[in-house]
């Protein structure tokens, strides 16, 4: 097969048939998009691969922005978007198409300033309440394994972290790549060593579109070892990843 960078026809319009690419992505989050507040500039792995992706299909970025990662992945049933960048998991699959893993991160805990909790042994106890994002992977993964804590949902990763600033919660759980981010705007909170678990990230379509996954599947292996990803990730800053 031939470098992805030359489509055909139906590929483009499998990929995006309304002659834009329309990018689903999580407002706040390295690994989607952190928008600067003065000039408006974006980037984020997410951002910087669908906008690669746009170029070699030779049709413009769509940004298509969501509050939290439950409202993206729920907005690729309708499908208000042609791509995403989510982690991998089967409920998903049922309405979602996924290329190879681009990144994993791990899943782990942020404690504010001034928590009696001292390592991860601690939080899954009775009287803790932990905030997550509403959807996210750090949900899926705790809904199934607390067994004395509390689970918080908040609206995406900016809930969950009110729930945590009003102090609803004494402990917020996601991707590490968000809590790093969070963690530099809260000052005293530490990001615990260690890890619940981790999530594979990957692009998603929505299915039906089966003439573009050949291509996608092939662009993102070449995002990775041509270093697309690697860059996106020092753009960015980003840490936590596996």
């Amino acid at each position: 097969m031939s470098k992805s960078g030359s489509p055909a026809p139906r590929v483009r319009d499998a990929l995006a048939p309304t002659g834009k690419l329309r990018v689903g992505l999580n407002i706040g989050g390295p690994t989607h998009v952190i928008c600067d507040s003065a000039s408006g500039a974006m980037k984020g792995v997410g951002f910087d691969l669908g906008t690669e992706l746009a170029k070699r299909l030779g049709v413009p970025i769509e940004p298509v922005m969501y509050a939290s990662i439950g409202q993206l992945v729920d907005g690729g049933r309708a499908p208000e978007w042609d791509i995403a960048f989510v982690g991998i998991d089967p409920q998903r699959e049922l309405f979602l198409d996924f290329t190879g893993c681009h990144l994993e991160l791990e899943v782990g805990y942020l404690l504010p300033a001034g928590s009696p909790i001292a390592g991860f042994s601690g939080v899954d106890q009775a009287g803790v309440r932990i905030a997550v994002p509403q959807k996210g992977h750090a949900d899926i993964i705790l809904s199934r394994a607390l067994k004395k804590a509390t689970l918080l949902r908040g609206a995406g990763i900016g809930g969950a972290a009110e729930l945590l600033g009003a102090g609803k919660a004494n402990v917020l759980s996601a991707n590490k790549a968000n809590l790093f981010e969070l963690a530099q705007k809260m000052p005293g909170a530490r990001v615990l060593d260690g890890r619940i678990g981790t999530e594979q990230l990957a692009m998603a379509i929505p299915k039906g579109r089966d003439d573009g996954l050949a291509y996608a599947r092939q662009f993102v292996e070449e995002a990775k070892s041509d270093g697309l990803v690697t860059a996106a990730i020092e753009r960015v800053g980003l840490r936590g990843a596996v």
